[in-house]
């Protein structure tokens, strides 16, 4: 079957079921489908509007894709979020999770370098020192040594660069900004995902169920942050034994100033960087407070915390005790010594 039927059946405004949409994906997947089929695809679909299960049937198909990650048995988060908001916030989710490694939270971050962002994880972490080909076998040993690794999703999806091509020539969101944080290699128990579709939180919140998450949050912040902002009311949903609860969520409600989304843009990834470690130093302003939030959303997702403002003060003791920067400097100094090795 060719992906232009799907492609027609979508630009009809007719959602596609878990089955067709396995069959699309695995034509997605395919090198010989031509790029401008696949980029027709992806557009129609962003148009209509992507569901529930098109969005876990082409996350099956990507993971199933995947490269093997074979870490310990345990319970493993990822607080990546889908990107394409395009705001330009800069790296919370990777800050965050040296604050969560840092408080015995075992983090298997999944990230890209930027596509439709001013700085990708993968990119932020270069510029800290933490190079993106660590092989497999490094990956999963850093996991054992420092409760947290980074697997760059060109290393563990070998297929993904030339749907990369087809991305970058769109150039603007498409549903693999919603899948990527869905196809870690490592098998998840909980997740944390912030989203750029506010009105889409808790049938995120449903693929994350399809997928199989015992546990897993997920949000959308003021002007479709894919972060919790904090300024306004953030919209999130919980997932817990199979069932879905949707809340809201204030930062002035957990003693956090409001400031607009525009007071946490970022930069280059070298500025990014300099933020990044000022941060984890202790140094107070808005970039702190949001890591501050969606830290602690992350304690709370994993269950290390049994609420937000217990997750807050975790995450703060997790910055001011200086854990956190010792283990983004223990992961640097990792990254760096495995650079020394190949070289010799």
């Amino acid at each position: 079957m060719s992906i232009q039927l799907f492609t027609k059946t979508v630009k009809q405004n007719e959602s596609l079921s878990y089955d067709d949409m396995i069959q699309a994906a695995e034509l997605v997947f395919n090198e010989e489908t031509p790029q401008e089929d696949i980029a027709a695809f992806l557009v129609a679909l962003s148009e209509k509007g992507e569901t529930t299960e098109e969005i876990a049937a082409l996350a099956t198909v990507m993971k199933a894709n995947a490269t093997s990650v074979p870490v310990p048995n345990g319970a493993y988060i990822d607080n990546c979020g889908t990107g394409g908001d395009g705001l330009k916030s800069f790296n919370i989710s990777t800050t965050a999770a040296f604050v969560l490694a840092a408080n015995n939270v075992s983090v298997a971050k999944h990230g890209n370098r930027k596509i439709s962002s001013a700085s990708g994880s993968a990119d932020v972490l270069q510029a800290l020192g933490i190079h993106t080909n660590f092989t497999i076998n490094d990956s999963v040993d850093l996991l054992k040594q420092e409760g947290i690794t980074f697997l760059y999703a060109l290393n563990v999806h070998p297929k993904l660069k030339r749907i990369g091509e087809v991305r970058r020539a769109i150039g603007k969101p498409t549903i693999f900004n919603m899948v990527g944080p869905l196809t870690n290699p490592v098998n998840l128990t909980t997740q944390l995902v912030g989203i750029n579709r506010p009105e889409f939180v808790s049938e995120y919140a449903e693929v994350l169920r399809i997928l199989g998450r015992e546990r897993a949050v997920v949000v959308s912040g003021t002007q479709g942050m894919d972060e919790a902002s904090l300024d306004g009311e953030n919209k999130l949903a919980l997932l817990e034994n199979g069932e879905i609860k949707a809340f809201t969520l204030n930062a002035e409600d957990y003693g956090l100033s409001a400031v607009s989304v525009s007071a946490l843009i970022g930069g280059t990834p070298e500025e990014n960087a300099v933020i990044l470690r000022d941060l984890l130093k202790g140094k107070q302003s808005p970039y702190f407070d949001a890591v501050l939030l969606n830290a602690a959303i992350g304690f709370f997702a994993y269950g290390s915390a049994a609420s937000i403002n217990e997750g807050i003060d975790m995450a703060r003791d997790s910055i001011m005790s200086g854990r956190a920067l010792s283990k983004l400097d223990a992961v640097v100094e990792y990254s760096q010594s495995i650079l020394k090795e190949r070289i010799r």
